[in-house]
């Protein structure tokens, strides 16, 4: 380990304790980018939070800009000292919503210490990574001015599409202007192993709406010759997996395969939570399903509930469906392709009506410029280990924006959100070492790419 290496640790190290404290903080904010769950005070209770935190961490110009969509997003900028590039710092404060409280082991939104780790919603996806990049700017002010121009972009609303923040960087892609971009809302292949993501694949939503009767009916007196809306959605969502449980839609190929990293089964297993004797619905590898084909998911549906239901055919049922599209694949085209199969599919003349939501494109890093270079060797100095590299199956819309926007930068993707941090789901968590892992890393990076 260099003198500078061990200079930082023992810096971030001595700081994560309070750090843990300022992450509790932030959890607290029930900062779920939607109005109908929570109120809109929380996220800008978060966002102030942010814009304070980079303020005194020593950004010079921080502001909240209030996007488009409503969402405010934390901008700031330090100038870089003469000769010196730039280097962008992202994440996003807001969360996703924590669902059935029910099915969390301690509250979602307050930060709670078990196993060594930290839960709660956020805490890795991606409070965390707020943290990471706070940790490494205090480690370098501590020596003085940054020798590199920094530039912070916290989005507001990337778990609901993160539409405001890239149109701002379509209209003014000079808040954004970097040699090196570095988002942080990924995450290592687990604990301890460094891991670059250089591909992300895109999303197209649609909402399906079925409707085949005027109102409920009796099912005694009427069932087996009225049509059933909850029973056309179902055979409609059937048609869109073979026999194997591979995703199909008509005009998508569903075949490519993953020529980086492999992902064994036998982790990706216990990393998914999969129960003892169910199989995995492909019949390619892990790495072919998960990072380099298209992959449908039902994320909700709107039908009669269980408890309460009557004895009634349903007139109508709606669902959710999330389509992640592989790099190499344009996600208009894509959610054009499943618009196409869900209308060409519906049964027996069943009304139909599919809502787009907006798409996000896939990414691929390119990844043999000296950004790159420096930021690899700042993670081996700071893990003690070798870089690999993945791919991710989640979507990160402003990584294409970006690209588009500051066609001439470095885009890397670093983060907390390793395997068992299980985001998205009940029970979130961060292992709080990989925060401090990659916060000495960072402030390597930043150091080293000042000269």
């Amino acid at each position: 380990m260099t003198d500078l290496t061990q200079r930082y640790r023992d810096r971030i190290r001595d700081a994560m304790p309070a750090a843990r404290d300022e992450l509790a903080t932030l959890v607290a904010f029930r900062s779920v980018a939607d109005p109908r769950q929570f109120p809109v005070t929380e996220c800008v209770g978060a966002a102030t939070w942010v814009r304070d935190a980079f303020a005194d961490a020593g950004i010079d110009r921080v502001e909240l800009v209030e996007t488009c969509d409503g969402s405010r997003a934390v901008i700031g900028h330090s100038p870089a000292p003469e000769g010196a590039p730039t280097v962008l710092l992202y994440s996003h404060y807001d969360v996703q919503p924590p669902g059935n409280e029910d099915l969390w082991h301690s509250p979602p939104f307050v930060l709670t210490d078990r196993d060594d780790r930290w839960y709660g919603r956020g805490a890795a996806d991606c409070k965390g990574n707020i943290m990471m990049h706070l940790l490494a700017l205090r480690a370098l002010r501590a020596d003085g001015p940054f020798p590199v121009g920094v530039r912070i972009v916290v989005e507001g609303s990337e778990e609901m599409g993160g539409e405001g923040l890239e149109q701002l960087v379509a209209e003014h892609p000079e808040l954004f202007d970097a040699d090196l971009i570095v988002i942080g809302d990924s995450g290592n292949a687990e604990v301890g192993q460094p891991t670059l993501t250089t591909t992300l694949r895109g999303i197209a939503n649609v909402v399906v709406h079925v409707e085949t009767l005027a109102g409920e009916i009796h099912s005694g007196m009427y069932g087996g010759g009225a049509p059933d809306a909850l029973a056309a959605l179902v055979h409609l969502l059937g048609t869109l997996r073979d026999d194997h449980g591979n995703t199909v839609v008509d005009g998508l190929d569903s075949t490519a395969t993953w020529n980086g990293v492999p992902y064994p089964e036998d982790r990706f297993r216990i990393d998914a939570g999969i129960l003892d004797g169910v199989g995995l619905p492909t019949t390619g590898a892990v790495a072919d399903a998960v990072w380099a084909r298209p992959a449908l998911t039902v994320l909700g549906i709107d039908a009669p509930p269980v408890v309460g239901s009557a004895a009634a055919i349903c007139p109508r049922a709606s669902a959710r469906l999330n389509l992640r599209v592989p790099p190499g694949v344009d996600a208009t085209a894509a959610q054009d392709a499943l618009v196409a199969h869900l209308e060409a599919r519906v049964p027996w003349g069943a009304h139909l009506r599919i809502d787009r939501e907006p798409v996000g494109e896939p990414f691929r890093a390119a990844t043999d410029g000296p950004g790159y270079a420096a930021l690899r060797a700042a993670l081996e100095s700071a893990y003690g280990r070798a870089v690999g590299t993945a791919g991710q199956g989640g979507s990160i819309p402003l990584c294409t924006a970006l690209q588009r926007a500051v066609p001439g930068a470095e885009i890397a993707l670093i983060g907390v959100e390793e395997p068992r941090c299980v985001i998205h789901a009940p029970d979130e968590s961060v292992d709080p070492t990989e925060i401090e892992n990659l916060a000495v890393a960072e402030a390597l990076l930043l150091r080293s790419l000042g000269g």
